[in-house]
């Protein structure tokens, strides 16, 4: 299993003949690698619904025939786009032909904006993602505050690699990301959602020079983590 980490929120896992990729904001991200035209994806993984996460879903999805999972209210939006869709909540869990995907609490907002009618649409809660495959557990935090019930999530879960925001303003900041790596006890803690604007510059390698044991690591855009 290869895992790769392409800018602000966007990773993806390539296991079991599969291509997954969460939240692929591409197109208007200045940090990522990837050219949408190029992108061949399987299944995308959203955690909500706004711009900067969604991204370039509706596209890659129609030209790929790849099915998005997101929770229940923007799934609902991107099916009347005509998109294949698998619906999930918070707390619920569903075994997929290329693994396990359970949503999880996160303490954001969710709503897709259209700049050009000057709208946003509410899509629902936003969430976490566990994602258990070839024998591996992937937490990908979306973006969200610290909250307590990340300890339960490490308790309940061996979690091998974790996604947290670091950005502060928006989400989490180092400092809190730092007690919730603690709290999942994951063995790999990855920063994601950071430098994309100028009002969540971070430096990533201080943020990992805080967590104990090795267990931070950065990954520089389009490097990877083998399993």
């Amino acid at each position: 299993m290869n895992v790769s980490y392409h800018g602000h929120s966007v990773v993806k896992v390539e296991a079991n003949g599969k291509t997954i990729l969460f939240d692929p904001f591409i197109t208007g991200n200045s940090l990522t690698d990837l050219k949408a035209d190029d992108v061949k994806v399987d299944v995308i993984l959203l955690t909500h619904g706004h711009n900067d996460h969604v991204g370039d879903t509706v596209d890659l999805a129609l030209k790929n025939d790849a099915l998005v999972v997101a929770p229940f209210e923007l799934a609902e939006y991107l099916e009347w786009q005509g998109l294949k869709v698998h619906p999930m909540h918070i707390g619920g869990s569903h075994e997929f032909d290329f693994g396990t995907v359970k949503l999880t609490q996160a303490f954001h907002g969710s709503s897709y904006t259209d700049y050009e009618t000057k709208t946003i649409i509410y899509t629902g809660m936003p969430s976490g993602i566990l994602l258990t495959i070839d024998g591996k557990t992937i937490y990908h935090a979306g973006d969200t505050a610290l909250f307590s019930d990340m300890k339960m999530y490490g308790e309940q879960h061996d979690i091998d690699l974790a996604f947290l925001p670091i950005g502060d303003n928006f989400t989490m900041g180092p400092g809190d990301a730092a007690i919730a790596a603690k709290w999942l006890n994951a063995a790999t803690v990855v920063p994601i959602h950071f430098n994309t604007f100028p009002v969540i510059e971070q430096n990533p390698h201080a943020f990992v020079s805080t967590l104990a044991n090795g267990v931070g690591k950065v990954l520089e855009v389009g490097e990877s983590i083998k399993f």
